[in-house]
């Protein structure tokens, strides 16, 4: 007899309905004491503190708008916030941290479809709808784990104490589900790893710590603060419609590469330039696509080892993607 030893599936009847953020899910990074960023970061959507001020937001390099109510960064697709900027600021972001407690609260108290499912540990697994209870951690290493569902489905993690994700680990969509209906409630802290890959909204009681080259496609919503370094953090619902259309558009592979790595413009879009920076913010190569057709084969091997940062702009919009070099 042969046995077949295939991955455990959880299945759910029913989808759950999903935690209204409120003001705060116009944010892709908020917390109350501080943001602060090391190296290359590229956010695309608004970021903001409260009650504490602009000061706490460290490694942007801010620009004040004129009119006082927020700044910029050539760091983030978007605006910079504090409680310190001129009204109608102040308003805006108390009321912000006031939603994202109560989207916490909201998703702690939902009643459990799942509890202490796989003791907490989710790598390898395949979670279908639902709500999913942990009075532990919840581990995922580097072998990742799959979301599989359809594109209205929804998915509530309740972890009691640490969420980990490993170095290198990813957690894959299937089946159309997107990362704006997977929300994690998270007690203690939320630590993505090295070159990780996240989907997801994290509602965390403290600190999210999103370390070196980690990709992060959703919200990181803190009560305490959140940290980042040299990482891509994004959610396609906060794109405007060209830089949906480029992020869609543009394509990279392989990845890891060692010597070539060919960019896809299935699109076809006006493209300007392809700036490569490492995970300390530093520009390392600058590349002209304004004569690129569909593709363009980027010589990367006198790269060295590491995870880099491309910034594509063109027809008025701007992606960054994440290179492993091998």
């Amino acid at each position: 007899m042969i046995a077949l030893i295939i991955p455990a599936i959880a299945v759910s009847q029913t989808s759950p309905a999903p935690v209204n953020l409120g003001t705060s899910g116009s944010f892709v990074a908020l917390a109350k004491t501080g943001i602060s960023t090391t190296g290359a970061t590229s956010i695309v959507g608004d970021i903001g503190v409260s009650p504490n001020n602009a000061s706490s937001i460290t490694g942007f390099g801010l620009v004040a708008d004129a009119s006082g109510e927020f700044s910029t960064s050539s760091l983030i697709n978007g605006k910079v916030y504090a409680a310190n900027y001129v009204a109608p600021t102040p308003a805006k972001m108390t009321t912000a941290v006031s939603d994202m407690q109560a989207a916490y609260t909201d998703a702690a108290g939902r009643a459990p479809n799942f509890t202490e499912l796989y003791t907490g540990n989710l790598t390898g697994q395949t979670l279908t709808t639902g709500v999913y209870k942990w009075s532990t951690g919840v581990l995922v290493s580097a072998g990742g784990f799959t979301i599989s569902g359809s594109s209205t489905d929804v998915w509530i993690f309740e972890i009691a104490q640490n969420l980990t994700v490993a170095n290198g680990a990813t957690i894959t969509l299937s089946g159309g589900a997107k990362s704006s209906n997977i929300f994690w409630q998270v007690a203690g802290q939320a630590s993505l790893g090295t070159t990780s890959s996240f989907r997801g909204i994290i509602l965390c009681q403290t600190l999210i710590n999103i370390q070196t080259g980690a990709a992060f496609d959703g919200r990181a919503l803190s009560q305490t603060a959140v940290t980042l370094d040299g990482n891509s953090i994004n959610n396609n619902s906060t794109l405007g419609l060209a830089d949906l259309y480029l992020e869609n558009g543009i394509t990279m592979y392989p990845n890891p590469a060692q010597n070539n790595v060919t960019i896809k413009n299935s699109n076809s879009i006006k493209l300007d330039q392809l700036a490569i920076f490492d995970v300390y913010g530093r520009l390392i190569h600058s590349i002209d696509l304004r004569d690129m057709q569909q593709e363009k084969i980027i010589d990367v091997s006198n790269l060295s080892s590491g995870v880099y940062m491309l910034q594509i702009q063109g027809d008025g919009a701007r992606t960054t993607k994440r290179l492993i070099k091998s």
